[in-house]
């Protein structure tokens, strides 16, 4: 089933990028794995798939200590979308991505085990990933997060503040802001959405434009199992696909 559902993404994946005349090899599938048991992460990995979201620091650390990685030829990006490039080629090593809210007090337990932080929406935060990193010795790379829909329930700097922070963020030394990430609204109708992926664009585009040192706008992480097509017709290079790959999830397990 998760073979099945991996050839279905990524063959919607293409598409998409053929109607927005993008090269697929533009677009990073994150399988995002929350919830789920290692055996079905492991099921994604033999299909192919390298690059993994969690969005618990507890869980992220208990799957990373479970990994071990197997014997395999020269790496290659998983950006490579084509099924038949799976088998062989592939970097043995899982990319872990921190994609959920970040706690300070939990930086020190996953800032030498991640490629990618997704979630950073304060200095402060930022401010700790940087104490941390020194402390192992690291360069971590983040992305910002944005509320792009202002919506309560959601983590994220407003779009008014973002280069403000990011241009603080830019003073830390063992830091690399790699680009943007949102949540958009949970909607039936991904099309809702359109917009503010949009809006998600042009800022990613205007912050890249402001040339920033330190700063490198190469990932607009946005769209997830509802809305991805739709976010990369929007120019999103990074989607985060848990339920199109893995199934429903059951919260009270």
């Amino acid at each position: 089933m998760i073979q099945d559902n991996i050839t279905n993404v990524l063959q919607k994946i293409e598409a998409a990028c053929k109607r927005s005349n993008r090269s697929k090899e533009e677009v990073t599938l994150i399988a995002v794995s929350k919830t789920k048991p290692f055996e079905m992460l492991m099921e994604a990995y033999h299909a192919g798939l390298r690059e993994f979201g969690e969005n618990k620091v507890q869980e992220l650390c208990d799957k990373c200590e479970k990994f071990v990685p197997e014997s395999s030829s020269a790496p290659i990006s998983i950006t490579q979308l084509d099924n038949s490039s799976y088998d062989s080629n592939l970097s043995p090593e899982i990319n872990w991505h921190m994609i959920g809210h970040l706690q300070r007090n939990k930086v020190k337990y996953i800032v030498d085990k991640v490629k990618l932080i997704h979630s950073v929406d304060s200095f402060r935060l930022a401010e700790q990933i940087d104490i941390e990193a020194k402390k192992k010795g690291v360069l971590v790379d983040i992305l910002v997060e944005i509320n792009i829909a202002d919506e309560e329930s959601k983590f994220g700097v407003k779009p008014s503040a973002v280069e403000t922070l990011i241009r603080e963020i830019a003073s830390l030394s063992s830091i690399c802001v790699k680009g943007l990430m949102t949540v958009a609204p949970f909607t039936e109708n991904a099309e809702e959405n359109r917009t503010y992926f949009n809006k998600m664009h042009q800022l990613y585009v205007d912050i890249n434009e402001k040339n920033i040192d330190n700063v490198s706008m190469k990932i607009l992480s946005m769209g997830m199992t509802g809305d991805y097509e739709v976010a990369i017709e929007e120019g999103s290079t990074m989607v985060r696909v848990g339920t199109g790959i893995f199934g429903e999830r059951n919260y009270s397990e």
